[in-house]
């Protein structure tokens, strides 16, 4: 079930009704298992089948996390957390990454000239594995680290791993915040729903009217990139760039927004990220839930800045590179990974010179763009054509992106630019609290917002009910 759908549409408003109306019972159990029968059913939505996963996660993370927490042999305790890693990893190895590294072992022995007959498996990847996975994997590892109490609420930890508006896509939550949230009955806040109805309103203007547009250019450059060179090349690569971040901030903006009407706080995923002037910065304001995760559970287990400078690269790189093949089964991944990794090694310290602002802001944004290129790339030798011929720069290539945009390629610059302007006035105000909160308190002003956004919306909105980017993921 889309976000952007009709059913979504006529689902939200049901459960909305149903969750709230049971606060009169004055039960808690009722209004979590109306989360989770919402949630069960929401994902049921796509292929019912693949809830047994999610019920079998659910059902071994619970126990393990018991388990860890009442025994005191460590060799046990261990035992414990390495079959949660093993059952989860598990089923995210093979339905992700099972004809990956068959179809890879295969071409390695051919190489040599060996050849093995292997079939690869039709496999159907589970929409949101990585995200759940990642999930249910914190909850028992805190515990091991004893800085989670487990909860003995089946319903309430089922509600928690499955909670539907972030199970597909996050943010990744954190049992240490999402699953407390669960203990204690929730009363109907107008001033929460009011800024939750503004958070998805602007994340579908976000997705439907900025995304969704941009992705009509790209997916038609990116699509067929041989008969392409200089300026289509260049200004898709561009356009992908705002069309990543409008498609998974805006699933962020409104899984944050519906939280809000069922009275959740969800972690904030993104922070206005192509504002950044060092790579270090960029990460802290991108997938932040993906960017935090990596660091408490790969990057200072490996030993993280307390190593050698030599080392300490290191694991940056690794923490990288798996960050790169956690998003896909395909090398394009796994090399924006490595990247990113000698990025963040080498340049996380801020500009010394004195420039202005925004000159290392263009910097950063410019290079960062070059690596979204490795990550939209079908494969390794379109992403060498496409780096080959970026800026050959001629008539024929003026021609091509007229000949894509069909005119309207200014209209989707316009987007970008307005996207930026405010994305810069949201952040000045976000460093400004106190002007926020009363520029927010102001009905008026945020009834005429979310009126405006709407209006946008329709005028200018794809309706077509394109899949957000990191569902495949």
């Amino acid at each position: 079930m889309l976000f952007n759908s009709i059913d979504f549409a006529l689902f939200l408003p049901i459960v909305f009704t149903i969750y709230w109306v049971s606060n009169r019972l004055n039960k808690l159990c009722v209004q979590n298992l109306i989360i989770l029968i919402a949630s069960y059913v929401f994902y049921g939505w796509w292929d019912w089948r693949f809830l047994s996963l999610i019920i079998i996660s659910t059902i071994i993370d619970y126990f393990v996390g018991l388990g860890i927490f009442n025994e005191k042999k460590a060799s046990k305790r261990k035992l414990l957390l390495f079959t949660s890693v093993f059952f989860n990893i598990g089923f995210l190895c093979f339905f992700k990454y099972y004809n990956f590294f068959l179809d890879n072992f295969i071409s390695a022995f051919s190489f040599f000239g060996c050849n093995i007959n292997a079939n690869s498996l039709n496999i159907i990847l589970p929409v949101g594995i990585s995200f759940y996975t990642f999930q249910t994997l914190s909850y028992t590892i805190d515990i091991y680290r004893n800085k989670l109490t487990p909860t003995k609420n089946i319903i309430d930890f089922s509600a928690f791993v499955s909670f539907f508006p972030q199970l597909v896509a996050g943010p990744i939550e954190r049992a240490s915040n999402l699953l407390p949230q669960f203990y204690f009955r929730k009363h109907f806040s107008f001033e929460q729903a009011k800024y939750g109805i503004l958070e998805i309103i602007w994340g579908l203007f976000k997705k439907i009217v900025i995304a969704d547009n941009l992705a009509y250019f790209v997916n038609i450059v990116y699509s067929d990139v041989e008969s392409f060179a200089g300026f289509p090349l260049l200004w898709a690569s561009i356009f992908f760039s705002f069309q990543i971040y409008c498609d998974f901030s805006g699933y962020s903006s409104i899984a944050i927004g519906i939280g809000k009407l069922f009275g959740f706080e969800l972690m904030t995923n993104f922070k206005r990220p192509y504002l950044s002037s060092n790579f270090k910065e960029f990460w802290n304001r991108w997938h932040i839930s993906l960017s935090s995760w990596f660091k408490d559970y790969v990057y200072i287990p490996l030993g993280g800045n307390r190593r050698k400078n030599l080392r300490n690269k290191l694991n940056i790189y690794i923490t990288f590179i798996i960050s790169g093949f956690w998003h896909g089964a395909n090398w394009t991944f796994i090399l924006w990974g490595a990247v990113h990794g000698f990025l963040n090694s080498t340049g996380r310290t801020k500009w010394k010179i004195n420039t202005p602002k925004f000159i290392p802001i263009c910097i950063v944004f410019f290079i960062t763009m070059l690596t979204w290129i490795i990550f939209r790339a079908e494969n390794i030798y379109d992403l060498f054509y496409i780096y080959k011929n970026l800026f050959q720069f001629d008539f024929d290539s003026i021609v091509g992106v007229a000949t894509v945009s069909k005119s309207n390629f200014i209209f989707l610059l316009i987007l970008i630019i307005l996207l930026f302007i405010l994305d810069v006035i949201i952040e000045y105000f976000n460093n400004r609290p106190v002007i926020k909160n009363n520029l927010i308190k102001n009905n008026y002003l945020l009834i005429s917002i979310i009126i405006s956004l709407i209006f946008c919306i329709y005028s200018f909105g794809i309706f077509e009910h394109q899949e957000f980017i990191y569902f495949q993921f």
